[in-house]
């Protein structure tokens, strides 16, 4: 069992239930990530700096 087997995961608010979400889970210096359908799948992990970068870059695209 590894710690990401342990932690918390959370699907995004606005998530429709379509199937098309991702979840992910924070920790002090790391943001996991995973596809919602596949929970056994891969794993994307991000540095907390890495994952602040990529969401501001987001929000900036689409204007909010």
């Amino acid at each position: 069992m590894t710690a990401l087997d342990r932690t918390e995961w959370r699907t995004s608010s606005r998530s429709v239930g379509n199937g098309n979400c991702i979840e992910m889970s924070t920790s002090t210096n790391q943001v996991a990530v995973r596809d919602s359908k596949d929970r056994h799948g891969p794993v994307l992990a991000f540095s907390t700096r890495a994952w602040r970068a990529f969401v501001a870059g987001i929000d900036g695209v689409r204007g909010d």
